[in-house]
C-alpha cells in the first residue's frame, strides 16, 4: 500500500470538510492541504460581516479551536500547486519540487475578475474576495468617504450590505438592467433597487463604466452616458472565475471548471474536485455546472472524500440556491425560478410592502421559486423542490394563490388536516 498522502489544494470550506472527512474515516493515511494564502483556513463569506465590523478576523476562520488541524493529523502547508501530472500521481510545488499522493482533490476555489476597463489596476480599486481586499477596503472605507461598487450580483449585494454599514455615501453600478440578474427577473430585481434607494444607496442599472482615472488623489469614473463619479474607493465586484489554469496539460479535462462525475471524480481516477471550482451535477436539469455557493462546497467536500477513501458515495446534485440579505431585505431564489418550457408560473406581489413570490412548476411538480421579503417560506420552497413531491390538485390552489404554499407543503408530505 502506498504510504504517499491524500492531498487537498485549496484550504476553502470544501477543502477543510473533505480533509476533516478523510481524517475520520481513514485514521491511518497521511492527509496534506495545501493553502496559497498566509492565513488560516477562513470563509469569504464571512469578509462581508468583517468589514461591517460584526466580527474580528478570527471570526473569519472556518475553525476556531487551537490546534483544531494538528490534533486531528491534518498538515497544512503554505504552498501553491502550479501544476498536476495525473499519470505520475505528483503535483508541483511552487516553493520547488514535487508533492505525491495517493488520492488527490482540487477545490481551488475561484478568483476575482476585473472587466476590461482601463484603469481598473489603480490603487483605490480594490476586490473583495480575500482577506487581504478586506483589510484593503476597510482601510479606505471610511464614514463619508465616496465609495463606488462595481456590480450588484449576488456578491456585489452582499458587499453592498457591508459597506453600507461603514456608513459611506454609496453609489452602485451595474451594467445589467436589474440588480441580482443571476438570481431575481425583473420584478424582484427592480424591487431590490427601490429598497436600496429608500435606505440612501444610488443605484444605477442599465450603466455601463467606460474608464477609470486618477483625480487628484482620487478616482473619477466615466459613465457610459458621459456623466461622470467621483470615488474614494471603487471596489469591483464583476465575478469570479475557477482556478483552473494550473492543470493545463495535466490530463484532467476541464470546461469551465473541473468536470467531475457523480461521485465528485474527474477523468482521472485518483483525482477529484470539489467547491466553487468543480463542474458538478445540476440537481434540477442534471448537466454539469459551477454553483459557487458554500452549502455545495460543503456537500462536495464531503461527498469527494467519502469516494477518495473508497466509500461509495453518489451525489445527487447541487440545488441552484442564493439566499441573499441586502439592507435588511431578504430574497432567495432556488432550482429554476425563470421557468422551464411548456410549465406554468404563478407569482404575487405587493409593492408598496416589498413582498413578492414566484412559483415555476413543470406539470404539477415545483421546479423553481422566487421569494422576496418572506422569509417564512424559504425552507418550505427548498423541501418541495428537492422532494420533488407532485403536488396534485394543490398546484392549482397555488397557481391562484401562490402565499398556500405551506399549507401545500403539510398537506403533500405530512398529510395535515389541510388534505390530501
Amino acid at each position: 500500500m502506498s504510504n504517499s498522502p491524500y492531498v487537498i489544494v485549496g484550504a476553502g470550506p470544501a477543502g477543510v470538510i473533505a480533509a476533516e472527512t478523510l481524517r475520520t474515516n481513514n485514521p491511518v493515511t497521511p492527509v496534506l492541504m495545501i493553502g496559497e494564502e498566509k492565513e488560516a483556513p477562513y470563509s469569504r463569506m464571512a469578509l462581508p460581516y468583517l468589514l461591517a465590523e460584526d466580527i474580528k478576523e478570527t471570526g473569519t476562520h472556518l475553525r476556531h479551536t487551537d490546534g483544531h488541524f494538528d490534533t486531528r493529523g491534518i498538515e497544512i502547508r503554505n504552498d501553491r500547486v502550479s501544476a498536476v501530472t495525473a499519470a505520475e500521481k505528483s503535483v508541483t510545488l511552487a516553493s520547488g519540487g514535487t508533492q505525491a499522493f495517493s488520492k488527490l482533490l482540487i477545490a481551488t476555489g475561484s478568483h476575482a475578475i476585473r472587466p476590461p476597463i482601463p484603469g481598473t489596476d489603480l490603487p483605490g480599486v480594490e476586490n473583495c474576495w480575500t482577506l487581504e481586499d478586506a483589510r484593503a477596503i476597510a482601510a479606505k472605507a471610511s464614514k463619508g468617504s465616496n465609495v463606488v461598487l462595481m456590480g450588484a450580483g449576488f456578491i456585489g449585494c452582499i458587499v453592498l450590505e457591508a459597506l453600507a454599514a461603514r456608513g459611506v455615501h454609496l453609489t452602485v453600478v451595474e451594467m445589467e438592467d436589474r440588480m441580482v440578474p443571476r438570481m431575481m427577473d425583473q420584478t424582484g430585481g427592480a424591487m431590490i433597487k427601490s429598497w436600496c434607494e429608500a435606505k440612501g444607496v444610488t443605484v444605477l442599472t442599465s450603466t455601463r463604466i467606460e474608464e477609470i482615472a486618477a483625480n487628484n488623489g482620487a478616482l473619477k469614473l466615466t459613465l457610459g452616458d458621459g456623466k461622470s463619479l467621483d470615488a474614494d474607493l471603487v471596489v469591483c465586484a464583476a465575478g469570479v472565475k475557477p482556478n483552473i489554469a494550473f492543470l493545463e496539460g495535466s490530463g484532467i479535462n476541464t470546461d469551465t471548471g473541473v468536470l467531475v462525475n457523480d461521485r465528485m471524480q474527474t477523468s482521472d481516477a485518483n483525482v477529484f474536485a470539489a467547491g466553487d471550482v468543480a463542474q458538478g451535477i445540476d440537481f434540477s436539469t442534471g448537466a454539469n455546472e459551477i454553483h459557487a455557493i458554500q452549502p455545495t462546497a460543503a456537500d462536495h467536500g464531503r461527498t469527494a472524500a467519502m469516494n477518495m477513501i473508497g466509500i461509495d458515495t453518489p451525489f445527487q446534485g447541487s440545488l441552484s440556491m442564493n439566499v441573499l440579505n441586502t439592507l435588511g431585505l431578504i430574497t432567495s431564489s432556488f432550482g429554476q425560478w425563470d421557468g422551464v418550457a411548456g410549465g406554468d408560473t404563478a407569482e404575487i406581489t405587493d409593492n408598496d410592502r416589498f413582498r413578492y413570490v414566484r412559483l415555476s412548476f413543470q406539470d404539477d411538480v415545483l421546479v423553481g421559486a422566487l421569494s422576496l421579503g418572506m422569509t417564512q417560506h424559504v425552507g418550505v420552497l427548498r423541501g418541495l423542490i428537492q422532494s420533488k413531491v407532485r403536488l396534485g390538485h394543490w398546484k392549482e390552489r397555488l397557481m391562484a394563490n401562490p402565499l398556500l404554499i405551506m399549507e401545500a407543503y403539510l398537506a403533500r408530505t405530512q398529510g395535515s388536516v389541510f388534505g390530501i
